[in-house]
């Protein structure tokens, strides 16, 4: 009868042995999106500014790019033109060109013949122009950065009211509840705070790549000016 008993004593500890690791590794085999959806409804919010900073970091980058990308002797063409007295040719090779010098130089090139004051002018306003076309939306994901972290602890914050509010109803508090419930929300915090980082990582990678461009363009302008001002053009 005793060796019965510690049959059945055995048994059933290999069965909850069985059972837990069952649910271990139910909770490994969750899958990325199913995680992030235990977080709760203010997961829908968080999600939504992390495809829309996505979205604006790769357009963006994509932007930024094509507009940093070498003119392959623009210069030089347009020097040798500018020195040659065919101003109309120069100015066929900016339309040509199609980018943000190209551009700068068109509009100076327009102007020759006035001041030089007039001329720099005119450049550095195109200048202004190209650049705030190329920091369009970059601003939103500073925004994104500082606004995703704060939805994470707000959603964690409401996990954590609903969590004693369920304590004070059940009249006790169960460490497995509360627990299980913290682990819970904290996605929302986690997930939050991960978005956040993202953005403001993404945020500074595009400004650097528009004040490398800008550097780029202001050299190359103050070089067409010394072109301009040079004797006999």
């Amino acid at each position: 009868m005793s060796l019965l008993q510690d049959n059945l004593t055995v048994d059933t500890l290999s069965q909850v042995q069985q059972q837990s690791v069952q649910l271990a590794t139910q909770e490994e085999n969750l899958n990325l999106i199913q995680l992030m959806m235990k977080g709760g409804w203010i997961m829908i919010p968080i999600l939504l500014l992390f495809f829309l900073g996505l979205v604006i970091f790769i357009e963006r980058y994509i932007t930024i790019r094509n507009a940093s990308r070498s003119d392959g002797g623009l210069m030089a063409q347009v020097k040798s033109n500018v020195l040659s007295g065919k101003l109309d040719a120069a100015i066929a090779v900016c339309r040509s060109s199609n980018s943000a010098l190209s551009r700068m130089l068109q509009k100076g090139l327009t102007r020759v013949g006035r001041p030089i004051k007039d001329i720099e002018g005119a450049i550095e306003n195109v200048g202004k122009l190209e650049v705030s076309k190329l920091e369009k939306n970059i601003n939103i994901l500073g925004i994104i950065a500082g606004i995703a972290p704060m939805l994470g602890f707000v959603g964690t914050i409401f996990g954590v009211i609903q969590i004693f509010r369920e304590v004070e109803i059940a009249g006790g508090i169960d460490i497995g509840t509360v627990s299980g419930g913290l682990y819970v929300k904290m996605i929302a915090s986690a997930s939050g705070l991960t978005i956040g980082i993202l953005a403001y990582i993404g945020y500074h990678i595009l400004n650097m790549m528009v004040e490398r461009l800008i550097l780029r363009m202001e050299t190359e302008a103050v070089e067409f000016i010394d072109l301009l001002d040079e004797p006999g053009v």
